[in-house]
């Protein structure tokens, strides 16, 4: 225990976080992904948008509680991780029910998008223009009706974009699982806001007995 340990430890600060970072930029391109390729009026439309969105606030949400709860901080990080997941199945399902590819974890396009290091959805987005003129022009000696030719640029479109955000998942997915076994040790260590106000308390009552003022006389006393 430190002399000088507060009540309310440092806190907040998520903007900071790789795992915000990078669930923020997810959102960013769900919310794009989903305009584009998703029917607006369609419950998968909502909740994938939802799902992106829960990730970034839990996290936030979770790092503003740990001041005052380090539970809840476990317990809203874990939330947001979980919604990830559930995103990442929806991006799956869309390939999967489409007939689409999805990249396989040895493909070189996943850690060329990483070393990227995108933190814009332009960004992102200028990435996935650049991989799909890189494909169109290995197929450019094929002749292909304009009809054929426009069904395959945006299923490809769709296909690189979905694995894209599959890509940034999984990142966000093991930075979160690092955060949240962080948390968990650092609770089973230090315990959470009773232990904090136990130990506070306790070292307040050290330090005054030790410096405690002699009592006055009673001058009465002296008569």
């Amino acid at each position: 225990m430190t002399t000088n340990e507060s009540l309310i430890p440092k806190h907040g600060g998520y903007r900071k976080l790789k795992s915000f970072q990078v669930a923020q930029l997810i959102y960013d391109i769900t919310v794009r992904f989903c305009d584009r390729y998703i029917d607006k009026n369609s419950r998968t439309h909502d909740q994938m948008v939802q799902a992106a969105r829960s990730g970034v606030q839990n996290i936030a949400e979770g790092s503003q509680a740990s001041g005052t709860s380090k539970k809840m901080e476990l317990k809203l990080t874990n939330v947001a991780r979980a919604s990830l997941e559930e995103l990442r199945l929806d991006y799956e399902d869309f390939l999967r029910q489409r007939g689409m590819e999805q990249w396989k974890r040895e493909d070189s396009r996943r850690q060329e998008l990483i070393d990227r290091r995108c933190t814009t959805s332009d960004e992102v987005a200028a990435w996935v223009q650049e991989v799909h003129h890189r494909g169109q022009n290995r197929q450019s000696g094929q002749e292909q009706s304009s009809t054929m030719n426009q069904k395959s640029t945006q299923s490809t479109y769709q296909e690189i974009a979905a694995n894209t955000a599959l890509i940034l998942l999984t990142v966000a997915c093991s930075l979160l699982n690092r955060q949240i076994a962080a948390q968990a040790a650092a609770f089973e260590t230090e315990g959470g806001f009773t232990e904090r106000l136990y130990r506070v308390r306790s070292q307040k009552r050290s330090s005054g007995t030790s410096s405690t003022p002699p009592t006055k006389s009673n001058p009465s006393n002296n008569k």
